[in-house]
């Protein structure tokens, strides 16, 4: 299996202040498109309120490693984040994507983002084993993963309810060696 590569270039990179005009009409819009992707079974006012807290501490705090801007021809159009699952040391980290833009979807960026952000994390952590979450009703971001060598290793049936229609809960995951022999 070859690492995909998108037709624009596609980077990772550290939030710089020019950025957060874009994060801030992105994060806090409640229409944003995104929303209806991005654990749109979370209640929107709640959402909301909770994208411009994060907004504001964005804001007030330097970068953080485990945050980046994904950065397309000098624009930021979304960001990637990772947490390590506890207890720490245990080498489980869970990564997250979103890109803000639907203009950006489709097109390699978001599968080049995570290829990018897989390696980071690989580099720079502990990591023995990487996830990802998401819903049933998200396949591009499903489809995303296992391009990149991500297994199914969890579903919870009929677990998020979005617009009256129940979907699954996925949890994909990637072992740091798999990702090595590839």
């Amino acid at each position: 299996m070859t690492r995909p590569t998108s037709p624009l270039p596609v980077t990772l990179r550290d939030r710089q202040p020019r950025d957060l005009p874009i994060l801030s009409r992105w994060l806090t819009d409640p229409e944003a498109e995104w929303r209806r992707w991005d654990a749109p079974y979370f209640h929107a006012p709640t959402t909301t309120q909770t994208m411009q807290t994060y907004v504001a501490h964005l804001a007030q705090t330097p970068p953080d490693p485990d945050e980046q801007v994904i950065d397309v021809d000098g624009e930021c159009v979304g960001m990637v984040n990772r947490s390590e699952e506890e207890p720490a040391g245990g080498g489980w980290w869970d990564l997250g994507i979103l890109i803000y833009d639907p203009a950006h979807w489709g097109g390699g960026v978001g599968t080049r983002a995570l290829s990018l952000w897989v390696q980071d994390t690989l580099d720079w952590t502990d990591a023995h084993v990487l996830t990802v979450t998401t819903w049933s009703g998200n396949e591009r971001m499903i489809r995303a993963a296992r391009r990149l060598g991500f297994q199914e290793c969890g579903r919870v049936r009929e677990a998020r309810v979005v617009g009256g229609q129940r979907f699954d809960s996925v949890r994909l995951d990637l072992l740091r060696a798999e990702w090595k022999a590839r």
